[in-house]
């Protein structure tokens, strides 16, 4: 089962490798999102400083984020997380397509190996963009004229191990789901269909890009269920300064990891139906 891991990963990797502009097209959306939205939407910049204790407010409203930027850099985390992840099925439904999957299925391999090595790599995929874009807010804070992220408070060992756990936790997530819409759906017309109506609501009813604190109550509820607010109120509360949410990291941490496994058995279960419909 180890050779074919192996075998099937360096399949992926060949066809990764061989598709340069793939690569860089999916890494420039993050970061125009930050060069561009996130340094022209300064919400600091509506807030006077010559009132007493408006800057003490707006932190209050971004949860302890110092500025919109710092907020919005460390959401971008799961922006990208689901953004990257919704490519994950398209490279399944082309080799649908071409007849790879089909004489892959025909070997003796496992079809949860098959899912294993595509989760793996892409998964892999999902989580490299993400601490691209989060040096970059880091090193725009040094580049005269930029914005970039300020962490407020020191970071801990416990505290960088939390926030590794809760990107990678989001990453796979959402990449076994929408990998294993790939290995059901036989269409991209399909797929991006399916995949489209879950995009949207989970990255607008999460707190990525927008305080919750300025959401109305009903939304408000939905954001707090949502694994996207979850897993960067995890990466908030380590970076920025405590004591601006109800829960400790590791709370929401904690039901990150259940709405992870939830998404993996659910993607396992669809993936295995998609394989042995062929």
């Amino acid at each position: 089962m180890f050779v074919e891991l192996l075998s099937l990963l360096k399949r992926e990797y060949l066809r990764w490798a061989r598709a340069p502009m793939w690569i860089v097209a999916g890494l420039m959306t993050p970061i125009l999102y930050l060069l561009l939205f996130g340094q022209a939407f300064n919400l600091g910049k509506l807030v006077p400083t010559s009132v007493p204790g408006a800057q003490a407010g707006l932190t209050a409203a971004l949860l302890g984020a110092p500025d919109y930027f710092s907020y919005f850099s460390v959401g971008m985390v799961g922006l990208v997380a689901v953004t990257s992840a919704l490519f994950a099925g398209t490279g399944v439904i082309f080799d649908k397509q071409l007849g790879i999957m089909q004489r892959t299925i025909a070997t003796p391999v496992r079809r949860s190996t098959i899912f294993a090595s595509s989760l793996i790599f892409r998964g892999a995929l999902v989580v490299l963009p993400i601490f691209i874009v989060l040096g970059l807010a880091l090193a725009f804070a040094h580049v005269p004229g930029l914005v970039g992220l300020t962490i407020t408070q020191s970071v801990g060992a416990i505290g960088v191990g939390e926030v590794f756990l809760a990107i990678f936790v989001l990453a796979i997530a959402f990449t076994s789901l929408f990998l294993a819409f790939g290995f059901l759906f036989a269409r991209v017309e399909s797929y991006f269909g399916a995949v489209n109506l879950l995009n949207l609501p989970i990255l607008f009813t999460s707190n990525a890009m927008y305080p919750q604190t300025i959401m109305p109550g009903w939304l408000q509820t939905v954001s707090m269920f949502n694994p996207v607010s979850m897993a960067v109120n995890v990466m908030r509360e380590n970076l920025f300064a405590p004591g601006f949410y109800p829960h400790p990291a590791e709370f929401y941490l904690g039901e990150l990891a259940l709405y992870a496994f939830a998404i993996g058995v659910l993607a396992f279960l669809i993936a295995r139906r998609g394989l042995s419909a062929k």
